[in-house]
């Protein structure tokens, strides 16, 4: 894919709830990617007893508008990390992830996924609206 005018900034964070995800660069050129845990909560049966405890003290559970629950990424555990070159990454389910952010103008890409993925299967939160924050890399 390519993709074009995309700053190292960035307010939405993604996820896909059903499926994994690779992203990697064509090329030589650096790229950025924002990362936060996966923080989707299962169905009452299929809980660990970790991720119960968890979910009890969560305070923002929220259904997505494919079906599944979440809670929303905590700002503080956004990482953002620098990609040289020509590298695979591979997001586990539910990885929320902003990017490929690049400073050049146009950059080309891999994306691995369902060819129906963002369509059923696409959960954004938005940190501008929900926590006020924008996310800017320092380069």
């Amino acid at each position: 894919m390519r993709l074009e005018n995309r700053p190292l900034k960035f307010s939405n964070i993604t996820h896909h709830a059903s499926v994994s995800q690779c992203l990697g660069s064509i090329g030589a050129l650096p790229w950025y990617i924002g990362v936060a845990k996966p923080s989707i909560v299962q169905h009452q049966d299929e809980k660990s007893q970790e991720n119960k405890e968890r979910d009890a003290s969560a305070e923002n559970i929220v259904q997505s508008h494919v079906g599944h629950y979440y809670v929303p990424p905590d700002p503080m555990e956004v990482k953002v990390f620098r990609v040289e070159g020509p590298q695979f990454l591979k997001f586990n389910v539910g990885t929320w992830h902003a990017g490929p952010l690049f400073k050049e103008q146009m950059m080309d890409f891999y994306n691995l996924e369902l060819s129906n993925t963002n369509e059923v299967d696409h959960t954004t939160h938005k940190f501008d609206r929900d926590n006020k924050i924008i996310f800017v890399i320092d380069d």
